[in-house]
C-alpha cells in the first residue's frame, strides 16, 4: 500500500474499542489501493475454486466463504497491504500496546448464493497468552447488508460462555439463544468503500448470507501484541494453529518466527 500518512486515532475510537470490542472506521484504504489488491487475491481464488465443491455441495463452513492465508507469501502487493504500516499503526493504537506482530492474514471470499458465517469467537483458535490480538476485516467493495457484511455482538468479548464452540451450525444455534438470553445486542450494519472494522479475538461476530449477484471480498489482517507468547493449546484448533502460524516457537516464548514479524512500528 502507498499510504503513507499514520492514522492518529482519538480516545473516544479506542474507548469504543474498548467497550464494544470493535470499532469501523471509515477511509482508511483509498479505492484505486483497493482495487490493486483485488485483482491479485481474484487471481489465486480462481484457482482455489477449481479444486472446490459446487457450493449447493459444501457444508454451513464451506458455503461461508472461499478461506485462505499468509497470501503475502505469494505476492508483493498482497504484501504490501497485510505489511502496511499505516494499518499496523490503527492496531497497536486500539490495542494500546508497544508494537504489534502479524499472527496471520487471511482472504475471505463469500461467493453470489453463499450462506451465513456462524457466530462465533476467533480466539477459540488461537494459542495465544493474552487477549492482545485484532483484526482488521477489509473490504474490496462497498458492502450492504444483502452481501453479508460482519454482524457484531456489542461488549461480548466479555462473555466467558459458548468460547469453545467451533464455528458450524451449532455455534450459531447456541450462540445466538446465549446472546439473547443474557440480552447481548447484535449489531449489523454496512460497510463504505475504504471502510475497515477492528475486531477482538473474544468478541462474537457472524455474517450473513451474500444474496446478490456479486462476491462478497474481504481481506483481513490479524494482529497481536508484539510481546505475545505461545501457549499450550487447549484444543486440537489451537494445536493446528500452532503448527501453521508460528513455526518453530516453543511453548512460553515470544512469537517470533519469520511468519510472525513486528509490523509497527
Amino acid at each position: 500500500m502507498k499510504t503513507n500518512k499514520l492514522h492518529q486515532i482519538t480516545k473516544a475510537t479506542i474507548d469504543i474499542y474498548k467497550s464494544q470490542g470493535y470499532v469501523k472506521i471509515k477511509d482508511v484504504f483509498n479505492p484505486k489501493e483497493l482495487a490493486i489488491t483485488e485483482e491479485k487475491l481474484d487471481l489465486i481464488i480462481s484457482k482455489e475454486k477449481l479444486t472446490l465443491l459446487s457450493l449447493e455441495k459444501r457444508d454451513t463452513y464451506g458455503k461461508a466463504f472461499i478461506q485462505l492465508g499468509n497470501l503475502w507469501e505469494q505476492d508483493q502487493v498482497i504484501k504490501s497491504l497485510v505489511y502496511s504500516k499505516h494499518l499496523a499503526h490503527i492496531a497497536t493504537q486500539l490495542m494500546e500496546v508497544n508494537s504489534v506482530r502479524l499472527y496471520h492474514d487471511q482472504v475471505l471470499y463469500k461467493e453470489a448464493g453463499g450462506g451465513i458465517t456462524p457466530w462465533h469467537c476467533d480466539q477459540q483458535y488461537w494459542p495465544l497468552t493474552s487477549d492482545k490480538t485484532i483484526t482488521a476485516w477489509i473490504p474490496l467493495q462497498a458492502t450492504p447488508l444483502e452481501m453479508g457484511p460482519l454482524e457484531f455482538s456489542p461488549g461480548s468479548q466479555q462473555l466467558l460462555k459458548g468460547r469453545n464452540l467451533e464455528i458450524g451450525d451449532e455455534s450459531e444455534k447456541e450462540l445466538d439463544n446465549i446472546l439473547r438470553l443474557t440480552d447481548f445486542k447484535k449489531h449489523r450494519t454496512s460497510f463504505d468503500l475504504g471502510e475497515v472494522s477492528f475486531h477482538s479475538g473474544w468478541v462474537f461476530h457472524r455474517a450473513g448470507a451474500n444474496t446478490t449477484n456479486k462476491t462478497r471480498k474481504v481481506m483481513t489482517v490479524i494482529y497481536m501484541d508484539g510481546e505475545m507468547k505461545l501457549k499450550f493449546p487447549d484444543n486440537e484448533n489451537q494445536t493446528r494453529d500452532m503448527e501453521k502460524w508460528c513455526p518453530g516457537t516453543s511453548i512460553g516464548e515470544i512469537i517470533d518466527s519469520p511468519l510472525n514479524p513486528i509490523l509497527f512500528p
